[in-house]
């Protein structure tokens, strides 16, 4: 029996449930749309206990025994890690599921970093957010980036030998937003705006490099990036400074600090990458079966 192939995949959040939802998708299985939907509500749980929402009544080994399976493959498995929060508490998270897509049998691993594990070559296939690569890979150029299908130009073969595939669809965007007080009127927040200014930009600190990859060096040329404060919400950030870089969902609560939501700039999205120095047919065969299933940003390798 051939072994199942290994695909990294997140071991929590929306990437994780992005990514069970597509394999669920192009399987076509009752099985696997359980799989996906009790993986996702238990991390959810999880979550919710990590964060001090909910009281489990049990241990954290105690929940761990009663999620995971580990003599029957088909059904997850879980472990338990050093949550970043203060106190380090545990928390519990996705491990391992093996999923039958008819033609091949992959095995979904999880991995804190995927996108690392690919560049390494501890797998071929793998998923993890598009701003990690962004942050890691992409060059910076005088020009802006925009669009998921644009990615592997700016990577340098000598950096890296992975590669995007394809996006999964479950988009929100970096987007830039500023005071609603301070916008002209028939103007919008966009990049032909930001072209023209001067002055500080409010964002992440460690959204920084994504941020200059997707706006681009000529378009920052008398922008200084500015940060919020110690425990300041970014958007109330983004209303004391003017104008800034927020990964905004719905702009509800942009709009309750003063501020009008602008250009869309780039998708935060989960993305399936390959090792492209990895030529296993069995790679190729995965790929095949998760393009039954294809999206608006399927870009070439």
């Amino acid at each position: 029996m051939t072994d199942p192939v290994p695909v990294a995949v997140p071991r929590k959040g929306r990437p994780l449930e992005a990514v069970l939802e597509r394999f669920a998708a192009v399987a076509e299985a009752d099985r696997l749309d359980r799989l996906a939907d009790g993986v996702s509500n238990t991390l959810r749980y999880e979550k919710a206990v990590t964060k001090g929402s909910v009281d489990a009544d049990d241990g954290p080994y105690e929940r761990l025994a009663e999620y995971s399976d580990p003599a029957t493959p088909a059904e997850p498995e879980f472990t338990l890690m050093r949550d970043d929060r203060n106190g380090k508490p545990r928390r519990i998270v996705f491990d391992a599921a093996t999923v039958d897509l008819g033609d091949v049998t992959v095995k979904l691993v999880g991995r804190e970093e995927p996108f690392r594990a690919l560049r390494t070559h501890e797998f071929a296939l793998g998923f993890d957010s598009a701003d990690l690569v962004l942050e890691e890979v992409v060059g910076i150029r005088g020009a802006g980036l925009g669009d998921i299908a644009d990615i592997n130009d700016r990577i340098d073969p000598v950096d890296t030998d992975v590669r995007v595939v394809t996006g999964l669809g479950d988009t929100v965007y970096h987007t830039l937003m500023g005071r609603e007080d301070r916008r002209a009127p028939n103007t919008t927040f966009d990049r032909e705006y930001l072209a023209d200014y001067e002055g500080p930009l409010c964002i992440s600190p460690r959204y920084e490099r994504l941020v200059t990859a997707v706006l681009g060096t000529d378009a920052l040329d008398g922008v200084e990036f500015v940060y919020p404060d110690p425990d300041e919400e970014e958007e109330a950030a983004i209303a004391r400074v003017g104008l800034g870089v927020y990964l905004t969902v719905t702009g509800t609560t942009a709009r309750e600090h003063g501020l009008a939501v602008g250009e869309h700039l780039f998708p935060s999205e989960t993305v399936l990458m390959r090792n492209a120095a990895e030529t296993d047919e069995s790679v190729s065969t995965v790929l095949r079966a998760l393009e039954r299933e294809t999206t608006d940003s399927e870009i070439r390798v």
